[in-house]
């Protein structure tokens, strides 16, 4: 049983405090609360097993939508999690995760005993923008083999390391559903070289993406101007988080998709949004460290009078 930390779990604090599902403000995740709208969808994407064509039209608006270069191949998956999961059956040695991070990483590496204590390890991993401190990863790369996790990229495009992908030995990550807001969809990517993904993709087995997501896949990856739009009211939004925010706490960092913040109890500060039906992050490893995503625009009055 899973019982590592992570974002969610509405049901269980509905329980603690009351209300429906429909009464909550989800502010625990980094999920674009305004998803992109999904089209209509075709009989086959329902009633069909996925074919070969519909994957090559998800790959093709992949590599234009990130500029992914020509020596890199790019390998959906249901969910970048899905693909993390699998990554130690393609990186050589132990894995040096920094901390702390998506904990996700560190637990595919650690169930084979193989989590390095140290940056000498074979295999380095790095969440860029990195989730929860917004931490960007800069440096050269030094690793015999290094994945960059890019899941919060897709909002500062300009901050990308897509083309580490052509390099051997790199692998970068795109999660579909923290940017475009469907996360239910199950949709990721790993780029890389054919050779670095090695026996990546017959892990991840035939059939992996749903016709669902690769039609849904194909029309959010080819609409730049709902990505340019998007991209403007996340800044706008995240603007206006901090500010509502100053009063409480000292911002630490985070992306146009999730704040993290200093407050002197996180877990009280937890529980004082809790009793508005509103659900935030709080961290095992600290006392003092609160995350927010971002209200749905109808929802913001829930967050001004709970502060």
């Amino acid at each position: 049983m899973n019982g590592r930390d992570h974002g969610g779990g509405l049901d269980a604090a509905a329980a603690q405090w009351g209300g429906t599902r429909a009464d909550w403000l989800d502010l625990s995740t980094g999920i674009n609360p305004v998803p992109y709208p999904v089209p209509s969808l075709s009989a086959d994407a329902w009633n069909a097993l996925p074919d070969k064509g519909a994957q090559k039209r998800l790959i093709a608006a992949a590599r234009q939508f990130w500029n992914v270069p020509s020596e890199a191949a790019i390998l959906p998956a249901p969910g970048a999690s899905a693909l993390i999961a699998r990554m130690p059956a393609i990186a050589p040695g132990a894995a040096y995760v920094e901390a702390p991070t998506y904990n996700e990483h560190a637990a595919a590496f650690a169930a084979l005993g193989r989590l390095a204590t140290s940056p000498q390890a074979a295999t380095h991993i790095h969440v860029h923008p990195n989730n929860p401190d917004g931490r960007r990863f800069t440096a050269p790369l030094s690793a015999r083999f290094t994945v960059i996790d890019e899941s919060f990229c897709d909002v500062t495009p300009s901050e990308t390391r897509i083309q580490e992908a052509a390099r051997p030995g790199v692998v970068v990550l795109k999660s579909f559903g923290k940017f475009w807001g469907l996360a239910g969809l199950r949709l990721g990517f790993a780029i890389a070289q054919p050779e670095t993904l090695g026996q990546m993709p017959d892990l991840i087995g035939p059939w992996a993406v749903s016709g669902l997501a690769l039609e849904i896949g194909v029309a959010a990856l080819s609409d730049q101007a709902w990505a340019e739009t998007t991209r403007a009211r996340l800044a706008q939004d995240t603007a206006r988080l901090d500010s509502l925010m100053a009063a409480h706490a000292t911002l630490v960092g985070g992306t146009p998709l999730f704040r993290l913040y200093d407050v002197r109890d996180a877990a009280a500060f937890q529980e004082r949004l809790a009793k508005h039906h509103i659900w935030s992050r709080i961290f095992p490893y600290s006392k003092t460290w609160i995350r927010l995503g971002l209200p749905h625009p109808s929802r913001w009055f829930q967050l001004e009078a709970a502060l």
